[in-house]
Order: structure tokens, then sequence, then C-alpha cells
């Protein structure tokens, strides 16, 4: 216990480096796989420790290792940095200063309470058995993702177990949430292509009208689910982009639709892509015209290690942390994770932080008013630092 008491007290006195931290990469943030400056800053933060670092994949990833020089297992506690294309509306006093760009999902705090975790780790890495290796990932927020191009060169080599964490506003502050089996749901995106001949409005039948076989394409879209996918199952079927502009009396030549699919079962997702093809191909062909389908099958379904978890949810109930109020499974959660590549290739917990910042207020993930309560901070840090602290002594 007494390694455990010194993490603790450090991470207590740690608290006001992490959140000037966060405010800064708040302030500075940079979209997937453009987060040059924000990887720079975070490698200078360990350089001036007198830490190296190692890049890994192919873009701005790299990771920090901290070695006991004693026998143990090898763990990896996994944080991302990148941030959104969102014009943020919050007045704050460290609002992003890039236009058009917003750390609206929490990636600075996990990154933030990562790299001062790390920093006390190493610290006293002489008093640990094992290995940490402390991955700092990009580009979590768009496909193919940071973390699938890391493990291709190797990150994961050596590594027992792979560990990381979220913050989420849909949970008070003080509360730490998690769940086995299947987590997080898998995804898939797609571009469909509807291409007819375009003409005046007055004369339809000289033309081939590709809104309304846009239209009717959405609303056969909606049986994809309804009518293919077991009711106790879960998956949804969503069409986020119509691109129909032109003109009041004009026909449409072509339309452009864009959909997002999740799944929380990878035996639901081939029926999933086969549908919605055939059910493209089905329209263009009743209303005579040709189709592009651009399909992307992505992120996994994120799968929880059920041993693991246990053993993750135990460490920090063990640690009976002053901050931590209430420690629940959560149930499964909607986004998708490209954490559920690390957990495809080594047992892995990904588990949750809640930062609700109480105030009556709807803040949800990917808004531009997205806040969290700064306080989850420490309360991930000493989660995180307590879970890394039981596997090595396990």
């Amino acid at each position: 216990m007494a390694i455990q008491n010194e993490l603790m007290q450090a991470l207590n006195d740690s608290e006001t480096e992490i959140i000037q931290i966060r405010r800064y990469l708040h302030q500075h943030p940079e979209t997937s796989f453009h987060e040059k400056n924000t990887s720079k800053y975070i490698k200078d933060f360990y350089h001036k420790l007198g830490i190296e670092t190692k890049n890994y994949g192919d873009g701005y990833g790299f990771v920090v290792d901290i070695d006991s020089g004693r026998p143990g297992k090898s763990i990896a506690l996994r944080a991302d940095f990148d941030a959104l294309a969102i014009q943020e509306e919050n007045d704050l006093p460290f609002k992003s200063e890039n236009s058009g760009v917003m750390h609206a999902c929490g990636h600075d705090g996990h990154t933030a309470y990562m790299m001062v975790l790390a920093k006390n780790l190493y610290q006293m890495k002489n008093k640990l058995h094992g290995k940490i290796r402390i991955i700092h990932q990009p580009a979590e927020e768009i496909t193919p993702g940071g973390a699938k191009s890391m493990i291709k060169d190797g990150v994961l080599d050596g590594i027992d177990e792979v560990v990381g964490a979220h913050v989420m506003t849909s949970m008070p502050t003080g509360s730490i949430g998690y769940h086995w089996g299947e987590t997080q749901t898998g995804r898939a995106d797609f571009s469909i292509k509807f291409i007819g001949k375009g003409g005046h409005a007055s004369m339809p039948h000289l033309s081939k009208d590709a809104i309304v076989a846009g239209s009717y394409f959405v609303t056969a879209l909606q049986t994809v689910v309804s009518r293919n996918i077991d009711p106790f199952d879960t998956a949804s079927v969503t069409i986020g982009s119509f691109d129909g502009l032109g003109s009041n009396n004009a026909i449409k030549a072509s339309v452009k639709l864009k959909g997002d699919v999740r799944i929380m079962k990878e035996s639901t997702r081939s029926t999933i892509h086969q549908r919605i093809e055939t059910i493209a191909e089905s329209v263009a062909e009743m209303f005579d015209m040709k189709v592009e389908i651009d399909y992307n099958d992505n992120y996994p379904v994120l799968v929880n290690d059920e041993e693991l978890t246990k053993q993750v949810v135990s460490s920090i109930k063990d640690a009976e942390i002053p901050e931590v109020k209430q420690v629940f499974d959560c149930g499964p959660q909607d986004p998708s994770e490209d954490f559920a590549y690390f957990a495809q290739e080594r047992p892995s917990c990904f588990f949750y932080v809640g930062c609700d910042p109480d105030d009556g207020m709807n803040h949800p993930h990917h808004s531009p008013e997205f806040l969290m309560d700064e306080k989850c901070l420490l309360v991930a840090a000493k989660g995180m630092g307590s879970v890394a602290l039981n596997l090595l002594n396990s």
C-alpha cells in the first residue's frame, strides 16, 4: 500500500499541472492526422524530464516506456490526442484559438492526465515490477484511425494487457463506469451516388430524377434494421447527408447520400452491408439509373475482456480513492472507438470517467458547447494509476 499512497499523494500535488496541460491542449487543438504541434508539445514535456519517446505508426503517435528493471508483466496505457473539426461556442479563457477546430470529446483531458501520471510512474519506476508502455495515440476520430497503424508497426509487441479510459458527460463527476463483453459499437460509413438524367421540371418524362430515387432509397433503408436484424440485437443505420441542392425548376441528374452504420455484434456487420448495397442497386434499377457505392467497414465492436475488466474494477474499488463516489456497470455505450483494435490483439479494458459539469445544461460529446468538469482529470489519473499498480503486482 505504500507505493499506492505515494502515487496518490503525488497525483494530488499534480492536479494543477494536469489542468494547466489540459487547458493548453484545449486552446491549441488539431484534427486527426494533423496533430504535428500537439505531438511535439507532448514529446517536449517528456524530453525535458529526460524521458525518451519512440514513434509508432504512420501518424504522429509515439510511446513512453517505463521499465522497472524487474521481472513482471508488460502493460500498456493508452490516451488519444486528436480534436474535431468543430467551431467552439464556449466562452472560456482557454477557448480554442484554431478556427473550426475544437477538443469537443475530451481527448485533451485524456492526454493531460496521462502525461502527468506517466511522469509520476516514471519517477517511482525503481519501486515497480515489470514494464508500462504509455501509448499516446493520434487520430481516433477519423478512419482508419491512429491505432491500426501503430499496432501494425509493433506497438503491442511484448505487451500483455491494454487499458484505456474516456471521460463521459453522460456520467456524473466522481463516477467510474465499466462493462465487459461487447461494450462499444462497431462502425461503418458509406456514400451512395444515384446518377440519372437532368432536365426541365415541366418535362419530367424526358429525365431520370435522381432526387426521387434517393428519396426512395432513404425510405427503403429504414427496413434494414427493422426487418433484418434480431430485435434483441442492436444496430442503427443513418443517412446524415443528402446532397440534392439544385434549382426549383430543374430535375437533378445526380444526388449523393452519406450514411453511418453502428453495430453491437460483428455477426451483424455483413448483413447490414449486403442489404444496403442490394437496396441501392435495386432502387437504381427501378428508376433506370446508375449507382456508385463506396462502403467502408471500419472500427470493430469494442470487446472488453471479462477477467481483466473485473481486475480493473477491483483495483479502483480497493484503492478507496476519495474522489471516486461510484463504480458501476454502465452497460454498452453507443459511440465507436478505435481502441477496439487494441482489444482485438490483447486482453483489454476500456472504462469511463464521469465529467458532467452538473450545471443543469446538456454538454454532449462532439457538440460545439462540449464542456467537462476538470475535477474528473484527477479521478482519471488516480483510477488509471491504481489499475497500473495492481496489474503489475498481479
